[in-house]
């Protein structure tokens, strides 16, 4: 008889982590989803058939007890502070990458056996951005360019991973998410901030739209973090699209879909000086070695976040 697959999904209430559970089920997997002392009232739909754990990460003695609870196989870590506005440079990055070197140690000393962390674009040397590739393209450096503490903290974990790996013969993979909207995402991002002012019938100020990104619909990443836990894949892999946007298209997409492109205003805002032109993940790891593929095209979820955002307006207009 084969092991029980038991995983730990730490954020599980979170905007990705959440999308990652039916997957993991859907795999066979028992999943135990972690959510915040404060989380247990609102539980996510999403997670519905985990087993749920409410717990503080960043307390050293509720990681123990969670791990020693749960005896994890499988570890899948996306935890971490995500606040739009702040997460880049709060100092909260530093205890999150101690309170994850931790739960790392924990989950070894339980028994388990895989690990897979969230990493991040920002990782990347994005003074030299352009299509970036896991193993070749530089990264972030503070010699190089102004380095923000979440990157600083990413970066330091990924490579903590890796020795502690080598060290103790576990297996680990790093995913680094590129961008990503969807249902649940916080409403100052740019896609949810754009569907919400035109379903509003207001006025959508955004920069001029050259920049060109991927998008990947946040669904497909949490099936995409599934099934890199679910591989033998070591290493870094990044998550997201191979599908190249000018956000000027997607903004438009979006106006065209609600039915509002008179209320797009394209360079009513100034673009960031340090964001880069272009900025696309290589995505042969995902779609060669995991022969992962999207279920979303870009249009497809965007019409699928629209009646998302346009039923919360509603129920909110409701109450």
């Amino acid at each position: 008889m084969s092991q029980a697959k038991r995983v730990l999904v730490t954020g599980a209430g979170g905007f990705i982590g959440r999308w990652s559970v039916a997957p993991l089920l859907a795999k066979g997997y028992e999943v135990h989803a972690v959510l915040s002392k404060n989380a247990r009232a609102a539980l996510p739909r999403e997670i519905h058939g985990a087993a749920v754990h409410c717990a503080d990460l960043l307390r050293e003695a509720d990681v123990e007890a969670l791990v020693k609870s749960v005896l994890p196989t499988h570890l899948l870590h996306f935890a971490w502070i995500a606040t739009p506005g702040i997460y880049w440079q709060s100092p909260d990055n530093a205890r999150w990458l101690a309170a994850s070197e931790h739960l790392l140690r924990c989950f070894r000393q339980g028994g388990g056996q895989r690990v897979v962390m969230a990493g991040s674009c920002a990782e990347y040397d994005w003074s030299k951005a352009g299509v970036c590739i896991e193993r070749t393209s530089p990264l972030a450096n503070a010699a190089a360019a102004p380095l923000t503490p979440y990157a600083a903290c990413k970066i330091a974990l990924q490579e903590a991973l890796a020795r502690f790996a080598d060290e103790e013969h576990l297996s680990a993979a790093w995913g680094r998410i590129f961008f990503q909207y969807g249902p649940h995402e916080h409403p100052d991002r740019l896609v949810p901030s754009v569907i919400r002012q035109l379903l509003l019938d207001r006025e959508a100020l955004c920069t001029h739209g050259r920049q060109i990104r991927s998008f990947l619909h946040v669904a497909d990443v949490g099936a995409a973090f599934a099934q890199l836990l679910d591989s033998e894949i070591q290493g870094a892999v990044n998550i997201g699209s191979d599908e190249p946007t000018a956000l000027s298209d997607l903004i438009q997409d979006i106006a065209r879909q609600i039915g509002r492109a008179d209320l797009v205003r394209l360079g009513a805002r100034t673009a960031l000086n340090d964001e880069p032109p272009l900025l696309l993940p290589d995505v042969h790891r995902l779609r060669d070695e995991m022969r992962w593929r999207p279920r979303f095209s870009l249009s497809e979820g965007i019409c699928n976040t629209v009646a998302w955002w346009r039923a919360e307006l509603a129920a909110v207009k409701r109450s």
